[in-house]
């Protein structure tokens, strides 16, 4: 009973061998509460109680008086606590969103959308959301430097004057690389240096470009401008675009592609039918009804696919054996809803993909519909990539010799096979402006701090033509230089400001009264109607003819389409066979040949 009461904590412990017991020993010495240190206990706590005093005295340093000090005479529209709002414009990849900013005593502290304005619908993006912390952000560019010095503005003045006349008369080692741009004050700007200097060149890079577009067949026939309806589209088909997500068009598109979708009376409500087909997982493709996950290289394929089976043309191809049943089911549906429906193509998707969506949305007759095609709103719409490409080589030729970039970081996002930092070093002068100083700023003689949207004047055009003034809210927080007035340095020796260049382009048109009431209204309601050009008419070579309105024509004889596998027949029930288009439906077939109206095996 005696060896039952004794305790013990493992099996090492209970057998009590000799390797345990020293290792015991080890771990707890016997006396250690007797040794001796050289410390003693009253020097080491008289030691302990120096350092924290000294600690505190560290402290102790007297901060400098901040006063608040209230307003001598208070402006009659702040109040304390109420605040007030503002409409304005914020800058997505060029071009313009309407949003309405909160004013709490002069300080902007929330972003969100005019619903005012036809490119936002009172929604905002979460890039827009988060503009107001950028305001703030103390890691923003507060001073002008030269070569990594504090310098100022008269002294880069002096500098600029004394380059420019190098460059005077023809300016033909001046370039200027800038984003997307839309704004009528800036393209006048522009318009302006090229008759002072007809030599100087304007690029233009944006990582996010629209060249696909541009290239496509329907950038060539129509401007490269297209605008889709969604709130009267019945039937969707995205290939590898994400439109609720990404482009300038996105706020609109979510609102219109939710209100067809919302089903609002019980009698007679439907709702539009989704078909999408991506890469990868998207915010736009988890609202599909139908979603095909398909390699990215194979979106051409089904753009060629569902052509040929919408009866617009195309050549045969192989289509993914799990993408049989998703084709036909979008191409009937797109059959049975001609007009009323919408294809799209994602931007990163080549020319050819966007040439064959606007022969099928051509041929479906949704044209002047759910689509439409109107000239660009860019100021300068150019193959992005080749004006860069042209740039770089100009620079490594040593064609250039005086560069301004305005915003960006080109030398991070650029193509690296361009090597752009190696070329920039290259140029003689190189100023760079931006809200943050980055990798592109380290490479530059002359970095210009710009301003934040909501510390300067300008103006922006929405993807649809819109335009809206955009109003500061608050004094410059650092010694930054407007975009308008960094340009006007190039035209006049003395620049104006930046409120003097946007009225100057608003005051096209329209003087005294008229225009100040034309003004006040457009800054109150944060937006005015306004097109990026007339609707641009389809070229004499387009693919296909407008089909007229109702079902779209047959596809012309013997045009082959290869399936490799059987499509699932619950997919094709009596709603497609028996609309007249299939007459017979042969089960099972590897190959489909349309020979007129029938399909034979």
């Amino acid at each position: 009973m005696k060896n039952q009461d004794k305790m013990w904590r493992s099996l090492e412990e209970l057998a009590a061998t000799p390797e345990f017991e020293e290792m015991l020993h080890r771990e707890f010495p016997r006396a250690a509460s007797e040794w001796t240190s050289e410390l003693h206990r009253r020097d080491f706590l008289r030691l302990m109680g120096a350092s924290v005093a000294l600690a505190g005295l560290g402290a102790c340093t007297r901060q400098p008086i901040e006063k608040i000090v209230p307003y001598v005479d208070r402006p009659e529209e702040v109040i304390p606590g109420k605040p007030l709002y503002f409409a304005t414009a914020t800058d997505y990849c060029g071009y313009g969103q309407g949003i309405v900013v909160t004013s709490n005593e002069g300080r902007p502290t929330k972003i969100e959308g005019n619903p005012s304005h036809p490119a936002s619908l009172g929604a905002t993006t979460i890039w827009a959301q988060a503009d107001v912390l950028d305001l703030y952000d103390p890691d923003r560019a507060k001073t002008i430097t030269s070569d990594q010095s504090v310098s100022t503005w008269g002294v880069f003045l002096d500098r600029l004057n004394r380059a420019l006349s190098a460059q005077a008369p023809a300016g033909g080692g001046l370039r200027f690389l800038t984003r997307t741009v839309t704004s009528p004050t800036m393209a006048a700007q522009f318009q302006a240096i090229g008759q002072k200097f007809p030599g100087a060149r304007w690029h233009q890079w944006d990582a996010l470009t629209h060249d696909a577009v541009r290239e496509s067949r329907a950038g060539g026939a129509f401007g490269g401008q297209t605008l889709y309806d969604f709130s009267k589209a019945k039937v969707i088909v995205a290939l590898d675009s994400d439109f609720l997500y990404l482009g300038p068009a996105a706020l609109r598109h979510t609102r219109d592609f939710a209100k067809r979708r919302r089903v609002e009376k019980v009698e007679g409500a439907s709702m539009s039918r989704f078909y999408a087909a991506e890469p990868t997982p998207s915010i736009t493709g988890s609202n599909a009804d139908h979603r095909l996950a398909v390699a990215g290289h194979q979106i051409h394929s089904l753009a060629a696919a569902l052509a040929a089976l919408i009866g617009t043309g195309g050549a045969a191809t192989d289509v993914p054996r799990e993408a049989s049943a998703w084709l036909w089911s979008a191409a009937q549906d797109l059959r049975a809803n001609a007009g009323a429906s919408i294809v799209i193509a994602g931007e990163t998707q080549p020319p050819e993909v966007h040439t064959l969506v606007a022969q099928i949305n051509q041929s479906l007759g949704n044209l002047g519909a759910t689509v439409t095609h109107v000239a660009p709103v860019e100021a300068n719409p150019v193959n992005q990539l080749q004006s860069l490409r042209t740039l770089v080589d100009e620079m490594r030729s040593g064609a250039v010799q005086f560069l301004v970039i305005l915003g960006g970081n080109p030398a991070y996002d650029t193509p690296v096979d361009l090597d752009f930092a190696g070329a920039l070093q290259k140029v003689q002068l190189r100023v760079h402006q931006s809200l943050f100083a980055n990798e592109t700023s380290q490479l530059c003689h002359w970095q210009i701090p710009a301003l934040h949207f909501l510390e300067e004047w300008s103006d922006l055009r929405a993807y649809d033509g819109t335009v809206s003034i955009v109003q500061p809210l608050v004094e410059p927080l650092y010694e930054g230089i407007s975009t308008h007035r960094l340009l006007d340095a190039f035209i006049q020796q003395s620049p104006r400001s930046a409120y003097e260049l946007v009225r100057a382009t608003w005051r096209q048109g329209s003087e005294g009264e008229a225009f100040e009431q034309k003004w006040r209204k457009v800054l109150s309601d944060g937006a005015t109607p306004g097109v990026g050009g007339e609707p641009a008419a389809a070229a004499a070579n387009a693919a296909s003819p407008a089909a007229p309105a109702g079902r779209p024509a047959p596809p012309s004889a013997r045009q082959t389409l290869e399936i490799l596998f059987r499509p699932d027949p619950n997919m094709l029930d009596g709603r497609y066979t028996n609309n007249g288009w299939l007459q017979e439906l042969p089960k099972p077939f590897s190959k489909i040949t349309w020979d007129n109206a029938a399909l034979v095996s």
